[in-house]
């Protein structure tokens, strides 16, 4: 890796992007820069991943090739406006800020630039995360093949069309809420009926983990592996039976759609 990278932001998503790569490529924290505007948190991060630490974000744009852009939506619109005078045109810009468009990033700038929206989820903590990523015309492949290596290291990435970014966001952004409440109820369940807590979450979550790598790696698609299960006259059907009646697909859907309806309202 012969690239400087810098991240403006030191939240979580940075310092989770910032551990893969340090996981992934040796060496690669003597050519991470960071800034912050809490010094202090700037201070920490800087001596947790042996990093370089800049005095400002335009310093961390003066001496990085990419840039990871991690602030919330709230400042991102001032962050822009610090260093827009300062991004040339071969350097790229990489997004993780929810919500805001390509369009809405390139609008800072007089001249167009090479930008690339990300949508990480949650899970990247533990590297199995689902990040959707989509680049504006200005990135060549080579580029783009290069942020997707980069975000590699913290999970699966995958590239779409900016149109699809909002359910990407809902699918797999607000979801592992879902999934986790899904968990908690499988393991009151288990607690019902005398499992102990702590081995009931350890069953459901496992499953869990089980059930979607047959999904993923051997390619069964949902409806046949729920097939598979329900033997005829059997118990898992009549827990299936139960879903059905109360709607239980029914009700996903609509939570996924509620989630859709709130990203617009956001958006505007």
């Amino acid at each position: 890796m012969d690239k400087r990278i810098g991240f403006i932001g030191a939240g979580n998503m940075a310092q989770t992007i910032i551990n893969g790569l340090i996981r992934n490529y040796t060496g690669i924290n003597e050519k991470i820069y960071i800034s912050n505007r809490t010094r202090a948190k700037g201070e920490s991060l800087r001596n947790k991943f042996n990093v370089n630490l800049c005095e400002s974000n335009i310093e961390l744009v003066k001496n990085c090739d990419i840039i990871f852009l991690c602030v919330k939506p709230d400042i991102y619109s001032f962050v822009l406006d610090e260093i827009k005078e300062y991004v040339n045109e071969h350097q790229l810009l990489i997004s993780v800020i929810v919500g805001i468009t390509l369009e809405d990033m390139g609008s800072h700038f007089l001249q167009p630039k090479k930008i690339i929206r990300t949508m990480p989820n949650v899970a990247v903590t533990v590297g199995e995360g689902m990040t959707a990523v989509t680049p504006n015309d200005r990135v060549e492949e080579e580029e783009l093949n290069l942020a997707i290596t980069l975000l590699s290291s913290i999970g699966k990435v995958d590239v779409i069309k900016e149109s699809l970014m909002d359910v990407a966001t809902s699918i797999s952004g607000c979801s592992p809420a879902f999934v986790a409440m899904f968990v908690e109820a499988l393991a009151d369940g288990g607690v019902l009926q005398g499992m102990p807590r702590d081995k009931a979450y350890q069953y459901a979550a496992q499953t869990l983990i089980g059930t979607a790598k047959m999904i993923l790696e051997n390619e069964i698609h949902p409806g046949k592996l729920k097939d598979t299960v329900t033997s005829p006259g059997g118990v898992t059907i009549e827990g299936v039976s139960v879903l059905e009646k109360r709607g239980f697909r029914g009700i996903v859907i609509e939570a996924m759609e509620a989630c859709g309806r709130k990203i617009k309202l956001l958006k505007k």
